[in-house]
């Protein structure tokens, strides 16, 4: 006997799924026989993205956003909604911030990570709420990270963003807990990414040195986080809304 597939006839976003974390949860959603919706700011990645998925028999299409600007989300979702229903989100794209003591860092660069972050996160939720409430369910989750539960010195940019990240999940899970909609946050750890490896290029040894500070002694990678957003968004987590869910090799563990 065959199985349905979690995602069968399910449309659902991945935004930053150019690379990433982002990109390994858009093959995964499309293995489980979601129809993906590939969304960043880098389009010739994110169509690389797409199609790999095409390739490989999923289904998958590509609409550009720049999670930076207020209108290029609006049109996101404009262009999603005339597709029809979206039963799932994951909202992943994001930026690192400048690594510098608090009294030292550019007011513009605070001004940019929030921007990002913080502010365009919560316009994607913004429209995925007014979405889903009125088709009375879905799923979202939100990607922190461990700074969005314990501090890092020299990062009070994207630690003060990734707290809010947490912050705006528990709300709306809150706001919407009766509706239908679930809403829950990934906070990685220190993964194989793109940009994991530009924060971990300031420190001597890069990765192989930092990695060892992690418990289980290497970084996650992007599939192993993909199979706990993917669940999170799944139907097997449906009692699960407002859950801050770390996957960080024990990290924030002591």
């Amino acid at each position: 006997m065959t199985l349905p597939l979690p995602f069968a006839g399910k449309t659902v976003l991945v935004t930053g799924a150019s690379s990433g974390i982002g990109r390994a949860s858009a093959f995964l959603l499309a293995r489980q026989g979601a129809n993906v919706i590939v969304s960043a700011r880098r389009e010739e990645r994110a169509r690389q993205t797409v199609d790999a998925i095409l390739d490989a028999g999923g289904a998958a299409e590509f609409i550009g956003v720049d999670i930076a600007s207020e209108a290029s989300i609006d049109a996101l979702f404009a262009a999603i909604e005339r597709r029809g229903p979206l039963d799932g989100a994951l909202n992943n794209a994001g930026t690192e911030g400048e690594h510098s003591l608090l009294p030292d860092m550019p007011i513009e660069e605070f001004d940019r990570v929030i921007n990002t972050n913080v502010r365009g996160t919560w316009l994607c939720m913004r429209h995925e709420t007014r979405l889903m409430r009125a088709q009375g369910h879905g799923s979202i989750v939100n990607v922190s990270s461990i700074a969005g539960v314990v501090g890092f010195a020299k990062s009070s940019a994207y630690t003060t963003s990734k707290h809010a990240v947490v912050g705006m999940t528990r709300s709306a899970a809150l706001d919407f807990a009766a509706s239908g909609i679930r809403v829950n946050c990934l906070c990685p750890g220190g993964t194989t990414t793109e940009m994991s490896e530009r924060w971990v290029s300031s420190v001597p040894g890069g990765e192989a040195v930092v990695s060892q500070g992690v418990p289980m002694k290497r970084f996650g990678r992007p599939d192993e986080l993909a199979a706990t957003a993917v669940f999170m968004l799944s139907d097997a987590a449906a009692y699960m809304t407002g859950s801050i869910i770390t996957v960080d090799g024990g990290s924030t563990a002591t």
